[in-house]
C-alpha cells in the first residue's frame, strides 16, 4: 500500500515519516512554506534515536499525482478547521481501473476531535477514526518531532461509526512496525471521545501556556470535569482514565530532544506558527455545542473557546494571559451561568 499524508505537520509528519522509516511508500502533502521546505529539503524528522532526514515525494495537492492507485490509503491529518477543503479536494481524484477517490479508497482521519469522520461520511464511503495519542511538534517548516520513548505513539483505528475490518488491520500492521501501537477496535469513537476531554486543555495551553501550577491544573480539572457531565449527558461512551492508563503505560514517555523544545500542544503550535485559525471549535466547541443540545451549561469551554479563536484571529503570543487573569474570566464566567 501506499500511503498519502494529507498534512504533513506534527501528527501526519511524525506518521509518514515512521511509515517510510520502516520500508513504506509515503506521499507527503502540505502547503506553502512547509511544502517548500519538505521538496528541497526533506522530511527532518526528530526522534529519540536522532534527526532522520525522508526525501519521499511531497505535494501541494491531488493535481500532480493524477490518477490514484487502487492500493492507495488516504491518512487525513489536516486541522478539522481546514478538513472541509481538503475532503472536497480529494474526493474526486480518479483511481486507476475507474472510479474516484471518495469510491474506493479507504480515508483514516488522524486527528483531534471527533467531528472530522461525519464531515468525511458525506463523502467517502469508507471512512476510519484513529484515536491519536502521539506527542509531537511542529513549529519550523520541514521539521517535525516525536519525543516519545520506546514507542512514538498509540493509535487506535476502526472503521467509522463503528466496526473493524482487514483494511484497518492491514494498516495497523504496517503502523507496528514503525514505532507505533495500533490496536483495531470496533468501538474508535469510544477512545476518541475520551482523547477530546484530553484536549480540552489544548486551548487553555494556547492562552496561558503549560499547565505548571496549581491554579492552571485546577482550572483545567473543572474544564474536562464541564465535558465529561456534556457527554454522560448526552449518553456518549468513553474509555475511563484507568483504562488509559492501562493501555498507555510507559509506552510513549518523553524524552528530550536536543533543538526540540517542547513548548506545547497542537493549538500552542498553531498559534505559534501564526496560522489564524485554530481547532477550539471542534474540541471545547463540541462540548459546548453537545451542552446546547442536552441542556448542559459549558461556560468553561465556551470561554476557552472563545479565548483561543480570539488569539488565533488576533494572532496573539501563545501563552500571553497570565494564569490569574485566566481564573478570573472563569469565575466570572460560572458566576454568570443561569
Amino acid at each position: 500500500m501506499r500511503y498519502i499524508v494529507i498534512g504533513a505537520g506534527a501528527v501526519g509528519g511524525v506518521i509518514g515519516g515512521r511509515l517510510a522509516g520502516s520500508g513504506h511508500e509515503v506521499v507527503l502533502v502540505a502547503r506553502g512554506a512547509h511544502f517548500e521546505a519538505l521538496r528541497d529539503h526533506g522530511l527532518r524528522l526528530r526522534v529519540p534515536e536522532g534527526e532522520l532526514v525522508h526525501r519521499l515525494p511531497v505535494a501541494d495537492g491531488p493535481g500532480v499525482l493524477g490518477e490514484l492507485r487502487p492500493d492507495d490509503v488516504l491518512v487525513l491529518a489536516v486541522k478539522t478547521q481546514d478538513s472541509t477543503a481538503a475532503l472536497q479536494a480529494w474526493a474526486a481524484v480518479p483511481v486507476a481501473g475507474g472510479g474516484t477517490a471518495a469510491e474506493r479508497l479507504p480515508l483514516f482521519c488522524a486527528q483531534n476531535g471527533v467531528e472530522s469522520q461525519r464531515l468525511a461520511l458525506r463523502l467517502f464511503r469508507r471512512v476510519y477514526g484513529v484515536c491519536v495519542w502521539l506527542p509531537s511538534t511542529y513549529v519550523e517548516p520541514g521539521i517535525v518531532s516525536a519525543a516519545g520513548s520506546p514507542l512514538t505513539g498509540i493509535l487506535h483505528l476502526g472503521r467509522h461509526p463503528q466496526g473493524a475490518d482487514e483494511t484497518a488491520r492491514l494498516v495497523a500492521a504496517d503502523l507496528e512496525k514503525s514505532h507505533f501501537e495500533a490496536p483495531v477496535v470496533a468501538d474508535v469513537a469510544r477512545w476518541q471521545y475520551a482523547k477530546l476531554l484530553g484536549n480540552l486543555g489544548n486551548a487553555l495551553e494556547a492562552v496561558t501556556g503549560p499547565v505548571a501550577d496549581e491554579q492552571a491544573t485546577a482550572l483545567l480539572r473543572r474544564v474536562r470535569a464541564e465535558g465529561a457531565a456534556v457527554l454522560d449527558a448526552a449518553g456518549i461512551a468513553y474509555a475511563s482514565a484507568e483504562e488509559q492508563q492501562a493501555v498507555r503505560g510507559d509506552k510513549v514517555t518523553l524524552v528530550p530532544l536536543d533543538g526540540t523544545p517542547r513548548g506545547g500542544g497542537s493549538s500552542w503550535q498553531s498559534l505559534t506558527r501564526g496560522t489564524g485559525t485554530i481547532e477550539a471549535d471542534y474540541l471545547n466547541g463540541e462540548i459546548a455545542l453537545l451542552g446546547r443540545l442536552h441542556g448542559v451549561p459549558t461556560p468553561l469551554n465556551e470561554l476557552l473557546q472563545q479565548l483561543a479563536n480570539t488569539f488565533a484571529r488576533e494572532r496573539r503570543v501563545a501563552g500571553s494571559m497570565p494564569v490569574g487573569e485566566l481564573v478570573r474570566r472563569a469565575d466570572e464566567a460560572l458566576a454568570g451561568t443561569p
